[in-house]
């Protein structure tokens, strides 16, 4: 795939992420692939594809309204994206999630086989935490 195909995914996977079509999120995920999480918080660590489709399950009940990830800066380079994006969503304990990211995707063979999140992960622990 070209650069600019490899953004156009990017863009692609991030649509359906915000529309909340979790089952293409998936298709668009290797079998193999993984996803870390930065940091020391209840959700940073590294997931398999049937782990992270585990994680997407809890998103419709803590935000029933969605998630929304908004692609700011995309910069490829031959099958790698970085990705800084914002996030955004109303949390059923109340509070706004709204968090600030780096995800360098990782593309083979037309799908992401590696994704590596960076965020704000003190945001994370006040947004969550009981």
């Amino acid at each position: 795939m070209t650069v600019e195909e490899n953004k156009a995914l990017v863009t692609r996977f991030w649509h359906a992420f915000s529309s909340g079509r979790y089952d293409e999120v998936l298709g668009m995920l290797s079998d193999d692939a993984t996803w870390w999480v930065a940091g020391k918080t209840a959700l940073s660590g590294t997931y398999s594809k049937l782990e992270f489709e585990k994680l997407l399950g809890q998103i419709t009940p803590m935000a029933p309204k969605g998630l929304r990830v908004t692609p700011k800066l995309l910069t490829a380079d031959g099958d790698r994206v970085s990705v800084e994006a914002e996030s955004f969503a109303e949390i059923n304990n109340g509070r706004t999630y709204n968090n600030i990211y780096h995800f360098m995707m990782v593309i083979r063979d037309g799908r992401f086989s590696a994704v590596r999140e960076y965020l704000d992960t003190e945001h994370v622990t006040a947004t969550f935490s009981p």
